[in-house]
């Protein structure tokens, strides 16, 4: 039971993750600062690969893209202090794993941890939202598809993966 929490868990911080890589590679690509550029880079581990994957993958016009990275350069300022607070609290929680356990100071670095996820998602949720109104409908249609075969993917994978440490 606690193994399947904490996967959930895990999925949980990998899709907010992978939404403010997103919204971060989009906020990158407007930053005129190399230097600041290379930092936004290295703190979200994607460049403009994403941006150009969606922009191609779903043929978005010039509008659409300004639209779009504008809405992402607004929201950046929201998110980067959560993604930074995400990662202070895996830094905190990784100090328990390597050194002198503590379990009441865990589960508060982890109900902080919970309560960062949750606005993460909350923001993820809307900028999608936001994003997703600009598309036209064949491109909301191609870009539903795209999530249902992501989707499948991962279940896919979570289905293969063994449900218990190995055997020996």
């Amino acid at each position: 039971m606690r193994s399947q929490a904490m996967k959930s868990i895990r999925i949980r911080l990998l899709v907010a993750a992978m939404a403010v890589v997103f919204a971060a590679t989009v906020a990158k690509s407007q930053s005129a600062d190399t230097q600041a550029a290379a930092m936004h880079h290295h703190e979200f581990g994607f460049g403009d690969h994403m941006m150009g994957f969606f922009a191609d993958y779903l043929n978005l016009s010039d509008a659409q893209q300004t639209q779009m990275k504008a809405v992402i350069a607004k929201e950046h300022a929201t998110l980067k202090p959560l993604v930074q607070q995400l990662h202070q609290t895996h830094q905190q929680l990784r100090q328990y794993e390597e050194g002198a356990y503590d379990e009441a100071k865990v589960r508060a670095v982890a109900a902080q941890e919970s309560q960062t996820v949750t606005e993460l998602t909350v923001q993820k949720t809307r900028i999608h939202s936001e994003l997703f109104q600009m598309l036209t409908p064949d491109q909301q249609a191609k870009m539903k598809e795209f999530e249902a075969r992501h989707e499948a993917r991962m279940q896919k994978r979570m289905s293969q993966a063994p449900s218990g440490p190995p055997e020996e």
